[in-house]
């Protein structure tokens, strides 16, 4: 039933102990609160950066705009170096954004909650901006397929 439910595809981007970007895609985040301002994201046990987001102090939610599919499948899918030839850049504080995409929210760690087969993580909402173009529409994904606002 929840495949009839669409949702944003975004890439969850943050730094490894090093400082490398990592990344992957995500189609579960959800506003939680305004005061203070929290997102949710919900990352299964199984997925390869689990426990590398959920132990990060900081995160960025960078939401995808509807040309950015094959971006959104590099990102899920099993990829030695997910950032070889993607564009992005570093915030002031050092947070990787991606280049071209609708919207990214930077976030600190606020909460880890389990949650079944995942856990959920919630940030607080610390920076972030929309990105230039105003006419894009979000990527969505919807029965087990990606979808776009007409």
């Amino acid at each position: 039933m929840l495949g009839r439910f669409a949702t944003g595809v975004t890439i969850v981007t943050l730094n490894d102990d090093g400082g490398r970007p990592l990344g992957m895609t995500a189609s579960s985040l959800a506003s939680v609160s305004l005061q203070p301002p929290l997102v949710s994201v919900c990352v299964d046990h199984q997925a390869e950066l689990h426990d590398a987001i959920v132990e990060a102090r900081e995160f960025v939610v960078n939401i995808l705009e509807s040309g950015q599919e094959e971006l959104s499948r590099r990102f899920a899918d099993q990829h030695e170096d997910r950032f070889d030839g993607i564009g992005y850049h570093r915030s002031p504080e050092g947070l990787v954004v991606l280049d071209n995409v609708l919207a990214h929210i930077e976030c600190e760690r606020h909460t880890i909650y389990p949650g079944g087969d995942h856990t959920i993580v919630l940030g607080r909402v610390v920076g972030g901006s929309t990105g230039s173009t105003g006419n894009s529409r979000p990527l969505l994904y919807y029965r087990g397929g990606y979808a776009a606002l007409d």
